[in-house]
């Protein structure tokens, strides 16, 4: 009897050649070609959230593109869509691929040796790579070398390129990640060394009119990427050439993972779907990018995560949310510094969404304004596309996952703004341990009361409602991996408050809970007495 083979789980591996030639499982996105050659506009910008993909899309693309590549055209791409409906622009370029993560914002001027180092560093790269197109690579890499300027290292391989008779298709990835660090560091310095470098005269802004006069020889083509659209307004002039396909229905599903894709997934790896005993779809779906787009798609680095833990072991993930997904807690708290943010942020976890419009662009300044920031958390994958009513377009929090980051944001908030407040893990756990096997849910409510309600200031005591208390609980809850705690469950007559799901590495755990959370008032308290 045959044993199928199964394909490798990609998770963690952006490297396409990689995917392909050692049998790892690849969701095919290839389609997506046909639809970006065919806009009118060659110069190109697109957004999505960290981890949906983005690094390993553009090396699909470098290797469908670049001429070194035609000789495993068939290798790489004959069982995928594109390999069977190839377009005439296939491995006709000289793919040049920037990476502008890691940078270094420490000062103005490392972050100006950073820069032009990298520009000058991915120039060599690129030369050294088409050698065999550009007969004077290695005296041209000797020049970039000794004039050590990132810009004049792409003027001279324009010319280079022109005189090839080679058209440049340029791919630019993370092209916001140091603005990103920058609005996390939330200072004025930070806000200064963006404006310097973004602004006239500065170094990005130098390396963006660089690319767009290389459009009106030798680039034939760009692709630009990053999390948000931060520097789009303050670049207008200097890059004014691209087209926003963000927002863009029929890119909806470029990135992520649609069900059936999942599904595909799971048959290609070999993960067996009858063994699943937690709601992938509840825990990691939801996202949605154009209200008109058919198909909502899950985060592909969540649900990759998910797939191989659950092969390493069986159906005991211990850990359902991955920790990676807290890490632009920096970004925000700089943000919700502002009282109005601030309280959207508590709005958005209490309500689960927002009605709000997303803002196509805007600039550092801007950020301060509470629409932008509803942008801003769409942008970063905090927020996604619920639905139209009534004329208003309402934002909603796309998952499971994303709900416990909001958790965590509160909590982290709530410890800033009251610095008496106190977390005894050892005694919140114990207390979580009463509630799950002794059935005993005083010593949590007691914990709760003594080490945080009753420790918070009069600035919050004074908005305080049943909203504020089922947050903190949740968060609490969260914490144990005892229950996996369910915020306005829909039930038959109504939503709960709180729903206490067992965990399913526990299935000992003798009931699970619901629980219907009351504020009363002390005033309210002595008038009923």
């Amino acid at each position: 009897m045959d044993t199928k083979e199964y394909k490798s789980l990609p998770y963690g591996n952006s490297n396409f050649e990689r995917l392909i030639e050692e049998n790892y499982a690849y969701v095919d996105k290839t389609r997506f070609i046909e639809l970006l050659e065919k806009e009118s506009n060659s110069y190109l910008f697109f957004t999505r959230p960290r981890k949906f993909g983005k690094s390993l899309f553009f090396s699909m693309l470098s290797h469908y593109y670049d001429i070194n590549g035609a000789g495993k055209f068939e290798t790489l791409f004959g069982d995928l869509y594109i390999g069977k409906h190839p377009t005439s622009k296939k491995n006709t370029y000289a793919v040049m691929e920037f990476d502008f993560s890691g940078l270094d914002t420490t000062s103005g001027e490392d972050f100006r040796d950073s820069f032009a180092s990298n520009v000058q560093d991915t120039v060599r790269d690129f030369l050294r790579c088409h050698n065999n197109i550009f007969a004077e690579a290695e005296l041209l890499i000797k020049e970039i070398d000794a004039e050590k300027s990132g810009v004049t290292a792409l003027r001279k391989t324009y010319s280079a390129a022109k005189s090839a008779g080679i058209k440049i298709f340029v791919i630019i990835d993370e092209y916001d990640h140091f603005a990103n660090d920058l609005i996390a560091m939330g200072t004025s310095t930070g806000d200064d060394l963006y404006r310097n470098m973004v602004r006239a005269n500065g170094s990005v802004r130098d390396f963006y009119e660089t690319l767009k006069a290389g459009s009106k020889t030798v680039i034939d083509r760009i692709l630009l990427t990053g999390i948000t659209p931060i520097m789009l307004d303050d670049l207008t002039s200097g890059f004014n050439i691209s087209n926003n396909l963000s927002l863009d229905p029929i890119y909806n599903e470029m990135l992520g993972f649609t069900q059936e894709e999942v599904n595909w997934l799971m048959e290609a790896t070999g993960v067996d779907k009858s063994l699943i005993d937690v709601d992938m779809e509840f825990l990691y779906n939801g996202y949605l990018f154009h209200g008109e787009s058919e198909h909502k798609v899950y985060n592909p680095s969540m649900i990759l995560y998910f797939f191989d833990h659950f092969q390493k072991r069986g159906n005991k993930v211990e850990y359902i949310v991955d920790e990676n997904l807290k890490t632009d807690y920096g970004r925000l708290r700089r943000l919700v510094q502002k009282e109005q943010n601030r309280k959207q942020l508590m709005e958005i976890t209490q309500e689960g969404g927002i009605y709000a419009n997303i803002i196509l662009k805007f600039s550092i300044e801007q950020l301060h304004d509470n629409k932008y920031f509803i942008s801003l958390l769409f942008y970063m994958g905090l927020l996604t596309i619920d639905r139209f009513d009534r004329g208003r377009l309402r934002l909603k929090i796309p998952n499971y996952s994303i709900r416990t980051v909001y958790w965590e944001y509160i909590m982290r908030l709530t410890k800033e703004r009251n610095t008496d407040i106190h977390m005894d893990y050892t005694a919140q756990n114990d207390a979580i341990w009463e509630l799950a096997y002794n059935v005993n849910p005083a010593p949590f409510i007691e914990y709760m009361s003594q080490n945080i309600i009753s420790r918070m200031s009069n600035r919050d005591l004074q908005n305080f409602d049943e909203k504020l208390i089922k947050l903190l609980l949740l968060n609490s809850l969260f914490q144990s991996r005892l229950f996996v705690p369910i915020t306005e469950m829909e039930v038959t007559h109504g939503y709960t408050d709180i729903y206490l799901k067992r965990s399913h590495l526990l299935p000992d755990i003798p009931c699970e809970w619901v629980w219907e959370v009351k504020y009363v008032k002390k005033s309210d308290e002595e008038n009923n007495a």
